[in-house]
């Protein structure tokens, strides 16, 4: 079986359509590794879906390192990506004493939501030897600030940002990006201005793979129904 290495999921934009899911523990990583998933992201998503919260703002560094625990024992050959939960990252020193816990938990890389305003934190993280993943779009941890989920890349405005910040994440060395939630045409743009494969959830067909969580994938999680 391939061994999905953060290199290799670089290495396959415009090769194949990369499939991404996200993983809680032992039994759902270990199964769909066995599927051959690319990407398994343990997801600060796990704040809903299994332990009750009403958004990811109540996920907790000790959370994930349970989740990331779990999954790693399974010993995946996907590429196995630890979220950075809320308020993990303030500083880059808080945010590469954090990114390496998950990293000696067994995460294979981390991802962070942000881009340039976040940039000192990614560089640092990267500068420490571990993989990164960016997400741009919605972003989940600021929906305290935003108040709702909603589409990103809709005004001349936002959509200059988003470019700027995924122009941004492909010069630090980022080796994929998730975009949630950005105006299908503009995610497309995005995906064929970039060297990293861009992975997107609610962001149309344009874009180089698809994430989705798991538990609304097979219907584990019927409370909650994604468009």
């Amino acid at each position: 079986m391939k061994i999905w290495t953060p290199e290799m999921i670089k290495a396959s934009k415009r090769r194949h359509f990369l499939s991404a899911l996200t993983v809680y523990d032992y039994p759902m990583t270990r199964m769909l590794d066995e599927l051959g998933i690319p990407m398994l992201l343990v997801g600060d998503s796990l704040g809903m879906v299994v332990l009750g919260y009403p958004d990811t703002t109540h996920v907790t560094m000790d959370d994930m390192l349970h989740h990331v625990k779990a999954a790693a024992r399974a010993n995946p050959k996907s590429c196995l990506v630890g979220d950075m939960p809320y308020q993990s990252y303030q500083s880059s020193e808080q945010a590469v004493r954090n990114a390496s816990r998950l990293f000696d938990a067994g995460a294979h890389a981390v991802k962070l939501e942000g881009g340039q305003e976040i940039g000192a934190q990614i560089k640092a993280i990267c500068s420490a030897g571990i993989p990164c993943v960016g997400h741009l779009g919605m972003l989940p941890q600021h929906i305290l600030e935003e108040g709702t989920y909603r589409i990103k890349g809709r005004s001349g405005e936002e959509q200059q940002k988003l470019m700027d910040d995924a122009a941004f994440l492909d010069s630090v060395g980022i080796f994929a990006v998730v975009l949630e939630l950005v105006e299908h045409s503009l995610a497309e743009e995005i995906s064929h201005s970039v060297s990293y494969p861009t992975i997107g959830i609610g962001s149309g067909n344009g874009c180089d793979g698809q994430i989705l969580v798991t538990h609304d994938l097979v219907g584990t999680f019927p409370w909650f129904r994604p468009k």
